[in-house]
C-alpha cells in the first residue's frame, strides 16, 4: 500500500471509529479516555497531513464529547450528570477537567465497603494517572495544532487535579515512606 493509500485508509479507520463510538452518528457516546487520547492525536496528525478542516473538527468534537461524558459522574451514580469537580453547570463547561476525568470502564468504582475482587477490578471505572497524562498530551497537541490555547489550559488544570488526587504530603513528624535506599 502506498503512502497516499495508507493515509486514506487511516482517515477511513478514524471516521469509522468516530461513527462507531457515537461521535458522528446517532449511537450513544462510548468514550474511553486512553483510546480517545490516541484518536485525538491521530485525527490531528491526519488533518495536518491532508490539510483537512473536517478532520480538525472531528478532533475538536471528540475533545468536547470526552469532557461532557468523562468529566461528569456516570449515569448509574446518584450524582449522574454533575461535573466530577462539583462545579456549577456553567463553571464546569468552562473547566471540565478541573476535577479530573473518568476513564470510561463499564463498572462503577468499588465502594469503600465493597470487597476487593481481582476479577472485576480491571473493569471498574475511576481515574488512572497514566490515562490522565495521555489526555493532557492530547489537549496540548490540540492547542499546538490549532493555535487555540484553551486546550493547554485544560491540560494544566487536569495536571493539577491529577497531582492533587495521586499525591499526598506526609503528616508532620511522620516518615515520608521513602527509605532512601
Amino acid at each position: 500500500m502506498s503512502g497516499p493509500d495508507r493515509q486514506e485508509a487511516a482517515v477511513e479507520l478514524m471516521l469509522q471509529f468516530a461513527a462507531r463510538t457515537g461521535l458522528t452518528s446517532d449511537r450513544p457516546p462510548r468514550r474511553y479516555l486512553w483510546t480517545d487520547a490516541f484518536a485525538v492525536c491521530n485525527l490531528l496528525g491526519l488533518a495536518q497531513a491532508w490539510g483537512s478542516a473536517p478532520l480538525y473538527d472531528v478532533a475538536v468534537r471528540l475533545v468536547d464529547q470526552v469532557h461532557h461524558v468523562l468529566g461528569r459522574h456516570r449515569p448509574d451514580d446518584p450524582r449522574a450528570g454533575r461535573w466530577i469537580s462539583g462545579l456549577s453547570p456553567e463553571a464546569g463547561e468552562a473547566h471540565p477537567t478541573r476535577g479530573g476525568l473518568r476513564i470510561g470502564k463499564p463498572l462503577p468504582e468499588r465502594g469503600p465497603d465493597e470487597p476487593f475482587d481481582p476479577d472485576l477490578e480491571w473493569e471498574r471505572d475511576g481515574q488512572y494517572y497514566h490515562y490522565l497524562t495521555k489526555w493532557m498530551h492530547a489537549l496540548d497537541r490540540l492547542s499546538r495544532v490549532t493555535g487555540d490555547r484553551v486546550g493547554n489550559g485544560l491540560a494544566r488544570e487536569l495536571a493539577a487535579a491529577a497531582h492533587a488526587g495521586f499525591t499526598y504530603a506526609p503528616r508532620p513528624g511522620r516518615a515520608s515512606g521513602c527509605t532512601g535506599r
